[in-house]
């Protein structure tokens, strides 16, 4: 009989040590789907607050798949619409590129911004702004040195690449095959056959406010400038600035958007899809 009830003792005990690590197992599965739950909400509230963080997020989460715009992710626009295109170069920079930020969301309208990896190094929360803000990134080389440039094919692919790795590095994802040439890819014919060659799309441009051309250019200047040119072009590609020194074009910019709306003008940021149009605008 003793025998008996130590083994029936000894099955009980085994029944009750099962009973209790099956509920400890229980207990920590909840515990660690409530952890996820907890800490999913999180990165999702802080998603809200950091469009950058939570664009990055996203490219993890969807890997291989590009958040990079395209004009089917724009709205549609008539066949006879008048487009206008507001591309800025040489920045960014820490006290123009803000403001002209401002206006443009004070305007609702996406621009394209071309910048130089130098001036990315200086100021990528300005490149971040850009880029949550809904406008397009384009790469206008790193060192926008005309004599490295264009002294060899090479060293302008080379400059181009170690812009676009820069600019990757700040923001991640982004149209890289998009450039704008240093001075536009004019008259550099065997220049466009390399980049083209490369799997780049280059974009000039047919209208501007001619701010390029001077250091500290006036208001007043910049604006008859613009207006010299034909507004009623179907398509325009409008060549500013937001380099330091141009404070004049933040200030001609309304002016320049009154300009355009009251000519009837809707305004696209630029896409790669929009290259073979383009190539054909700026031929003309």
């Amino acid at each position: 009989m003793k025998k008996k009830r130590r083994k029936h003792g000894f099955i009980f005990t085994i029944g009750f040590l099962f009973v209790v690590l099956f509920c400890m197992s229980s207990f920590a599965g909840v515990k660690l789907a409530e952890y996820n739950n907890t800490t999913g909400n999180k990165e999702i509230a802080a998603s809200k607050d950091d469009p950058v963080k939570a664009q990055g997020k996203q490219n993890n989460n969807k890997s291989g798949q590009s958040n990079v715009v395209k004009n089917t992710d724009l709205p549609k626009l008539s066949p006879n619409a008048k487009i206008a295109y507001l591309t800025f170069d040489d920045g960014p920079s820490a006290n123009n590129t803000p403001k002209i930020l401002d206006i443009l969301k004070e305007n609702n309208i996406k621009a394209t911004f071309f910048v130089i990896g130098s001036m990315v190094k200086q100021n990528p929360e300005m490149l971040k702004r850009e880029k949550a803000e809904g406008h397009t990134i384009g790469n206008h080389t790193y060192s926008h040195d005309y004599g490295y440039l264009y002294s060899s094919q090479d060293n302008f692919l080379n400059d181009l690449k170690k812009n676009e790795d820069t600019i990757s590095s700040v923001i991640g994802d982004y149209d890289k095959k998009l450039i704008r040439f240093p001075g536009g890819s004019f008259n550099r014919l065997s220049y466009q056959m390399a980049a083209e060659n490369s799997g780049y799309k280059y974009i000039d441009w047919n209208e501007e406010t001619g701010d390029g051309e001077y250091q500290y250019p006036q208001v007043d200047v910049l604006v008859n400038n613009f207006k010299k040119y034909d507004v009623g072009q179907k398509r325009m590609v409008i060549l500013m600035h937001d380099a330091s020194t141009k404070q004049a074009t933040v200030e001609a910019l309304p002016i320049v958007i009154r300009i355009l709306k009251n000519q009837g003008y809707q305004f696209r940021p630029i896409t790669t899809d929009d290259y073979e149009v383009m190539k054909k605008l700026f031929n003309n």
